[in-house]
C-alpha cells in the first residue's frame, strides 16, 4: 500500500499526535518516494517512528490527511467497508435516521467526504482529493450497507461546488451519481413536513446540524409572538409555528429561501400564523425598533460570518451588532435564541459578545442552555473544525 514516506520535521506533528486530522505542508522535512497525489501515503516523525496513513496531496497546505493511525491497516475496499458501516451504526444509535447526516469527514475518520441523507436520497460533497479518488467506491458500500437494513435509496445527487476543491486541484462538480431523480425531497423532522432542493438549496440542500436545536424552542414558543432572523427556508419559523406560537415572523435576505419557506408554510398548513419577509435583517431589525414592536421569543441563526480566522474581529462586530438590535426586540422576560456556525468564533467568544450587546442596551441574561450541533454531526476532539456550531437561549430580563 506504501507509495511514500513524508517525514516531519523534528518537533512538528504536535496537532497531530494530539489526534489532529492533518499534517501541514510546512511541517514535511521530506518525502520518500515516488507518491502521486491522492496516493496513501506513511508518515513518519523525525526519529522515523510511525504516526499515520493518510493521503498526500502536494498542491494543499493540508498535505496529508489521516486515513488510519494503525501502522497494521491496510486501506483498501474491506476498510473502507468497515468505516462506513461504523458511521451508519453511530447514527442508527444517536439521532433520528430518516434524514441525517451519515457521513461528516474526519469525524468518522474519512476525510474530505460528507454524505447528507434526505428520506431516500444520498446527497455528496466530496472535499479532497484522495477521498474524491475513493468517492465511488465509499458509496457503493454505503448504499448496501442502508439496503441490508432496509433502507433503499432511490437516487444519488452530488454537490461537490464549494469552492475548497480548487485548492486541491479539482473541478467543482454538480449533478446526478446514477439514474437521475426529482431533486426536490420532502422530508419531515421534529414533525415538521419540508421540500428540500438538493440540487438548487445551500450546501447540500438543508441544514441538518440544527435539528434538535430546532426542538429546543418547543416550550418557549407556545402562544409566543416569534421573530425568526435568517430564517432560510423556514425551520426555526415552523417548529415555533408547530409548537403552538400564535404569530411567527420569518425574515430572509434570499428570495429563493424565502419562496422556499412559504411553501413549506403552506405545506404545513401553517400560512396563516407563520408568515415570511425578504428583507436584509441587519436593515430590518432597525426599522421593527423604530415600530416599538416587541417579540417573546427572537431567533438568531446567521450564516458564517467568520470563514477564517482573520475575519473573526469583523465577524464579532456583525454578531455584537444582530444581537443587540435583536434584544432590543425581546419583552421583558422573554427569550433570545442566538447561533454562531463558524468554527473561528469559539462558544466563549460568542457568549462575550452576546454579554456585551445585552450590557450595551440595559439587559440582564439569564442562560436557559447552551448546545451544540446534532450528533449526526459528532466532534471529534483533537478535530477543531469539527466542533463549530455554538446555540444559546437566554431570558432576557429588563435592568431597574
Amino acid at each position: 500500500m506504501e507509495n511514500g514516506i513524508v517525514t516531519l520535521k523534528e518537533g512538528a506533528g504536535r496537532a497531530l499526535k494530539a489526534g489532529g486530522p492533518w499534517v501541514y505542508d510546512n511541517e514535511a522535512a521530506s518525502v520518500r518516494g515516488e507518491p502521486a497525489d491522492g496516493d496513501i501515503v506513511a508518515v513518519r516523525d523525525w526519529k522515523d517512528r510511525f504516526l499515520c496513513w493518510g493521503f498526500i496531496n502536494r498542491r494543499s497546505k493540508l498535505l496529508v490527511r489521516v486515513m488510519s493511525r494503525d501502522e497494521d491497516a491496510v486501506i483498501d475496499r474491506d476498510f473502507l467497508a468497515r468505516r462506513v458501516r461504523a458511521a451508519w451504526e453511530y447514527r442508527k444509535a444517536t439521532v433520528d435516521t430518516s434524514s441525517c447526516r451519515i457521513i461528516f469527514g474526519e469525524a468518522d475518520f474519512l476525510p474530505g467526504l460528507v454524505v447528507d441523507k434526505f428520506a431516500d436520497v444520498l446527497v455528496v460533497q466530496s472535499l479532497a482529493l484522495g477521498i474524491d479518488r475513493m468517492k465511488d467506491t465509499i458509496l457503493a458500500l454505503l448504499v448496501d450497507t442502508l439496503a441490508a437494513d432496509g433502507v433503499t435509496v432511490r437516487g444519488i445527487y452530488e454537490r461537490s461546488d464549494a469552492p475548497v476543491r480548487e485548492r486541491e486541484g479539482l473541478p467543482l462538480v454538480t449533478g446526478f451519481i446514477g439514474e437521475s431523480f426529482d431533486t426536490k425531497v420532502e422530508i419531515t423532522e421534529n414533525g415538521v413536513r419540508y421540500m428540500v432542493d438538493v440540487a438548487e438549496g445551500q450546501k447540500t440542500g438543508f441544514f441538518l446540524d440544527q435539528k434538535y436545536n430546532r426542538r429546543a424552542i418547543w416550550p418557549l414558543c407556545r402562544g409566543a409572538k416569534v421573530l425568526d432572523c435568517f430564517t432560510h427556508t423556514g425551520s426555526f419559523a415552523l417548529n415555533a409555528g408547530l409548537a403552538g406560537a400564535r404569530s411567527v415572523l420569518g425574515v430572509d435576505a434570499s428570495p429563493l429561501a424565502v419562496a422556499q419557506a412559504r411553501e413549506n408554510a403552506a405545506l404545513n398548513g401553517m400560512a396563516d400564523r407563520v408568515r415570511f419577509q425578504c428583507a436584509d435583517v441587519f436593515e430590518f431589525l432597525p426599522e421593527l425598533i423604530k415600530k416599538r414592536e416587541q417579540y417573546d421569543v427572537v431567533i438568531l441563526d446567521p450564516p458564517a460570518f467568520a470563514k477564517s480566522r482573520g475575519a473573526v474581529k469583523n465577524a464579532v462586530k456583525g454578531y455584537r451588532q444582530i444581537n443587540l438590535r435583536g434584544l432590543q426586540l425581546v419583552r421583558d422576560g422573554g427569550y433570545l435564541v442566538t447561533c454562531s456556525c463558524s468554527h473561528f468564533v469559539d462558544a466563549a467568544l460568542l457568549g462575550e459578545t452576546v454579554h456585551q450587546a445585552a450590557n450595551n442596551v440595559r439587559r440582564r441574561l439569564r442562560q436557559v442552555e447552551a448546545r451544540t450541533q446534532s450528533p449526526d454531526h459528532p466532534i471529534l476532539w483533537g478535530a477543531e473544525d469539527s466542533d463549530y456550531l455554538k446555540f444559546f437561549i437566554f431570558q432576557v430580563c429588563r435592568e431597574g
